[in-house]
């Protein structure tokens, strides 16, 4: 019998099987290890690439983005090519708008990303170019763009403040000076934005805001797909996430879970539409099902809902509370102006007061600016290209733009980039923006986003509303580290955001 006979014997599979995994394992290890190698190979010396590979960026800065807006600080042009990971970066704003404007059609999502994140987000809107994303854009558009469907955003979220947020944090605060329980308010806003984005675009009340603070189990499934899918990016080649996804291991098995139960309580909720009879209701996923019959495209719309006016929301109310702990002039300035044109006893902002309010509208985006909730956007360029800086791009190049460096570049900003001064926003006392490509927070161009002004209106409404009964500070040696974000869709701040909540005028 041969040697290859006998390794097919019954007797010897279970020792075989062994012998093959752990060969394969091994070859799989090397494989990857020499695919990292090659893509550090030396035929690259410039300063941006001997930093990447000499330099230990995690011991001197708090994040990676801080690494890269040091990169392009340094940088005269400030665009930097690393050429180890195939990817131009740029902080400068005439780029921004050759990328998102001029030459809007040479620079799509690409297949790449699409590939990287298309397990979760499918053929949702924000994966895909061409004609699904102009069906999708034009029909969001024209819901998202009614006066209908913005006054009924705007009476959830007050719902869900006056009925839930406040009555929780009160639960948590003290009077008198005395210290209470720390809350974390990163997952406080989690919670409270998804129970909103799940009533405005499903219909559906998830309750995660209850006192009790029920585990939502879409919620906790979402967070664990989007997070294992941006870790993709880390690998050193796509070639070794496909190799665990296609051996079903380590973290795509877990992210293959994820999304199996992602999918399987979207369809739930699809169906519950059915149920109610959608063509009645109010909900985006309604005004969506009536002209759309393919339940796998259905699923792909809710993922986008989920992630558009979940994450983003709580990302930029985390960051607006962990910078107002530290200016009080600026929360001071915030209740005065609340104070001049709602009253005192007024609960909640309506829309036209909002509209009033340029210091508070100012002090929103001068935290975006610093703390954006999206910190980095790529796309992929289709042909050759120039930038406006003389940057050479080849076909095929991965072009990232930087919004979280640019808010710290002082030839964007000025020499106080780094400090929160909402009024840099004002002129005589009236908000003024500026180019969009200078603060591309909310994308811009063609892609800009479409939800912006909802998103706008629920973070000062939550603003105006905390902080006119609450003082909020965030706890301990928190308050004076920057913050530490974790891998992610959007910037999600590692350990959460622990404070001490008091209640005023008690």
């Amino acid at each position: 019998m041969s040697l290859f006979q006998s390794c097919l014997s019954l007797e010897s599979i279970p020792t075989t099987f062994c012998f093959l995994f752990f060969s394969f394992t091994f070859l799989f290890s090397m494989f990857s290890l020499a695919i990292f190698i090659l893509r550090l190979k030396p035929w690259c010396n410039c300063d941006v690439c001997r930093s990447f590979l000499t330099s230990s960026w995690a011991g001197e800065f708090e994040n990676l983005c801080d690494w890269y807006t040091h990169l392009l600080r340094k940088s005269p042009s400030g665009t930097v090519h690393v050429h180890v990971l195939g990817n131009t970066i740029t902080a400068n704003p005439e780029n921004v708008e050759h990328m998102l404007k001029t030459r809007f059609d040479n620079y799509p999502k690409g297949k790449p990303f699409s590939t990287l994140l298309g397990d979760l987000l499918g053929r949702g809107i924000f994966n895909v170019d061409g004609d699904s994303w102009r069906f999708q854009r034009k029909m969001a558009s024209l819901e998202l763009g009614s006066i209908t469907v913005r006054s009924y955003a705007l009476e959830i979220v007050s719902s869900e403040i006056k009925s839930r947020l406040i009555p929780l944090l009160r639960s948590f605060a003290v009077a008198g000076g005395k210290t209470g329980d720390v809350v974390d308010l990163q997952d406080v806003f989690r919670r409270f934005s998804f129970d909103n984005i799940c009533k405005f675009s499903f219909g559906l009340d998830p309750g995660c805001l209850r006192l009790s603070l029920p585990i939502s189990d879409l919620a906790v499934a979402f967070d664990l797909a989007s997070k294992l899918s941006a870790e993709r990016a880390l690998s050193a080649s796509p070639v070794i996430w496909k190799m665990k996804r296609l051996l079903n291991i380590g973290s795509e098995r877990k992210l293959k879970e994820a999304i199996k139960l992602v999918n399987e309580l979207a369809k739930e909720i699809i169906n519950e539409r059915r149920r109610m009879g959608f063509s009645t209701q109010k909900d985006l996923l309604s005004r969506f099902m009536a002209s759309i019959d393919d339940e796998d495209y259905l699923r792909d719309i809710v993922i986008s809902f989920l992630l558009a006016g979940r994450d983003t929301v709580a990302s930029g109310l985390t960051s607006f509370f962990y910078l107002i702990s530290n200016h009080p002039d600026v929360e001071r300035a915030i209740r005065e102006e609340s104070d001049r044109v709602m009253g005192p006893d007024c609960e909640i902002a309506s829309y036209d007061q909002m509209r009033e309010m340029h210091y508070l509208h100012a002090a929103v985006y001068e935290s975006m600016r610093l703390y954006p909730p999206i910190q980095f956007d790529s796309k992929f360029s289709q042909d050759d290209d120039v930038f406006p800086d003389g940057t050479l791009i080849q076909k095929g190049t991965r072009v990232t733009y930087h919004p979280y460096a640019m808010g710290r570049m002082e030839r964007v900003w000025g020499p106080d980039c780094l400090e929160f001064k909402p009024e840099r926003w004002l002129k005589n006392g009236v908000f003024t923006p500026v180019s969009p490509f200078k603060y591309p927070v909310f994308q811009a161009g063609l892609r800009v986003c479409l939800g912006k002004e909802m998103a706008l209106v629920e973070m000062k409404s939550v603003v105006v509303a905390l902080l006119r009964r609450f003082d909020i500070r965030v706890s301990g040696s928190n308050s004076n580290r920057s913050p530490k974000f974790a891998p992610g869709l959007t910037a999600t701040v590692r350990g959460g955001l622990p404070v001490h909540v008091h209640e005023r005028g008690v």
